[in-house]
């Protein structure tokens, strides 16, 4: 059975397809955080701060139905369309899902590789944020 999310990284692949080269694709990320579901301001502390990302980067984890929201926002045109990219990705996921996705497509749209190191290590340190989300969430409905 196909993991949802590699079908929405399916989709964000043939998205980053269409643009020729890297100044359209960032363009394109810089859009994406423009429709990024907004956090709400409670959530824009210390605790919800994602350690390792040199912007600063807001995440909230919600249950809804069986299902994370994942709501963001960062302080940078570029991470905040990186947060986009992964919240569109993994929100609206079960635990497991997300906890097991391999999130291929950032390797085959080439983001890594067109990102300075120390936003590649944000985007890494913005994964395993939401993957423990996943987990802490997917832990307490087992014991409840």
């Amino acid at each position: 059975m196909t993991n949802p999310i590699d079908v929405i990284g399916s989709e964000i692949q043939a998205e980053f397809e269409m643009f020729g080269d890297w100044m359209e694709k960032y363009e394109y990320l810089i859009e994406l955080g423009k429709s990024l579901p907004i956090i709400a301001e409670t959530y824009k502390d210390e605790a919800h701060l994602i350690k390792g990302c040199q912007s600063r980067v807001w995440l909230h984890a919600e249950l809804q139905k069986g299902k994370i929201d994942f709501t963001a926002d960062s302080d940078a045109i570029i991470t905040k369309g990186i947060i986009a990219l992964m919240v569109r990705a993994l929100s609206g996921q079960n635990p497991k899902d997300i906890v097991t996705s391999k999130l291929d497509f950032i390797d085959q749209i080439g983001l890594k590789e067109h990102l300075s190191p120390t936003r590649s290590n944000g985007l890494v340190s913005m994964i395993k944020q939401m993957k423990y989300y996943a987990i802490a969430i997917e832990s307490q409905n087992v014991r409840s």
